[in-house]
């Protein structure tokens, strides 16, 4: 037995389970949004923090990161514990087709599990709905919870892209309209000859922004995605 799980938010740079092996590459037909409430970690009720989730789109790609549990069902079933207690706000698991960077025809794995949100209000209670760029901005600039900011969260999701050479252009807009809530302005160049607004306190060089520690619990605790 063989389990796969497919990370885009912050499971690309903090796993937080125990995996054999951590794949870069992409799923099809499916996007990041920014649609997802966080009500107890990076926000409260009365202030729920932006966290992403994926929605279907015919002919998208998501880049993203597959992490391999081989050991039998004992670990497969301590790794999917860990899981569900951290994506309580996600309420949907999809199977779905992992591809490898330049093998676009066939996939690398089939059955992958991601974990996505019902974009629904009607019956998921978790679910923001889209708004425009400036209002998601602002909210994420200013809401924060006990175990971080929403920023943060942002912030890491735009250097994990960087980092694994795939960054996202919807991310990077939305970091850069936060950063003007902020007001934190610094032009670098990145590795694709452009521009882009970055703070330097927010640099996408590894020294600049470390993950945040996993607090780890009994009860269900809503992590990033």
């Amino acid at each position: 037995m063989v389990f796969w799980v497919f990370g885009y938010g912050s499971l690309i740079w903090n796993p937080g389970f125990e995996y054999d092996e951590k794949v870069i590459g992409f799923i099809k037909d499916y996007k990041r949004c920014f649609d997802v409430a966080c009500i107890d970690h990076r926000g409260t009720p009365e202030n729920p923090a932006r966290t992403c989730s994926l929605e279907q789109n015919e002919g998208a790609i998501c880049w993203g990161a597959a992490y391999c549990v081989r050991g039998g069902p004992h670990k497969e079933r301590a790794a999917m514990e860990y899981l569900e207690k951290r994506e309580c706000e996600y309420d949907q698991k999809a199977s779905v087709d992992f591809y490898k960077e330049g093998e676009t025809t066939q996939p690398a794995v089939s059955g992958v599990i991601v974990f996505t949100s019902t974009p629904e209000r009607e019956t998921n209670k978790y679910y923001l709905g889209p708004a425009p760029v400036e209002d998601m901005a602002r909210q994420i600039a200013t809401a924060f919870g006990p175990c971080g900011n929403n920023r943060e969260y942002i912030f890491m999701l735009e250097k994990a892209m960087y980092d694994i050479g795939h960054e996202d252009d919807f991310v990077i807009e939305l970091a850069n309209e936060v950063r003007k809530v902020l007001g934190i302005f610094v032009a670098i160049p990145t590795g694709k000859k452009k521009k882009k607004v970055l703070p330097s306190s927010h640099s996408p060089r590894k020294s600049q922004i470390q993950p945040l520690p996993l607090h780890r619990s009994s009860e269900a605790v809503a992590m990033d995605s």
